[in-house]
């Protein structure tokens, strides 16, 4: 099994030491350290860890601003443990793209199933993401495939049916995906009724 590479962002460094260490006993993860007020999408970037965990002792707004350019750059499941319980704060930060928040106070929980489960959440997540990019492309190809179909039978006084085959057919002629055609007639005058 691959080593996961972690990466420790922390307000509170004794705690932070803490998860370290219980990180690394597992042996199975390898631990990184952010430096202290470094931009977090940054450290992301040139480290590329699997997952980041964020160590705070209280809610800190500031920092959700560099867990939302992390999120927005870089992404990877996010674990946060924060001292108080703000169920305001929470919202923002599951906003902001974190996948695990954890109110831990003075006893630090087992972190490698909280590692794993927010792993898992993410990846769910950006699976159902990944599903829903490619319907809404679906969709808009569609609607880009009607629009040359109206175009055709209007220009070319001809119906539907017709107006797909020569889609079809010019799509084929061309090696071009339909959507492709389409859009490209689209984008400019149509061919004269007479040709193909």
């Amino acid at each position: 099994m691959a080593t996961l590479r972690v990466l420790l962002a922390d307000t509170r460094s004794d705690r932070a030491t803490a998860v370290a260490d219980r990180l690394r006993a597992t042996g199975a993860m390898e631990v990184l350290r952010a430096p202290p007020g470094a931009n977090l999408a940054d450290v992301v970037a040139e480290l590329m860890p699997d997952v980041v965990i964020v160590d705070m002792a209280l809610p800190d707004r500031d920092s959700l601003e560099g867990i939302r350019a992390l999120t927005g750059r870089e992404k990877r499941p996010v674990v946060m443990f924060i001292d108080r319980d703000d169920p305001g704060f929470m919202e923002q930060a599951i906003a902001a793209g974190v996948s695990s928040y954890n109110v831990v106070g003075i006893s630090l929980p087992d972190v490698k199933p909280i590692v794993a489960s927010a792993i898992a959440m993410f990846r769910r997540f950006r699976q159902m993401e990944e599903e829903l990019e490619r319907a809404k492309a679906g969709l808009d190809e569609r609607r880009v495939i009607e629009r040359a179909k109206a175009l055709l039978m209007r220009r070319r006084g001809i119906a539907e049916p017709e107006a797909y085959r020569w889609l079809r057919r010019k799509a084929m002629n061309e090696n071009r995906r339909i959507a492709d055609v389409a859009a490209a007639l689209l984008a400019r005058e149509p061919p004269d009724a007479g040709s193909d």
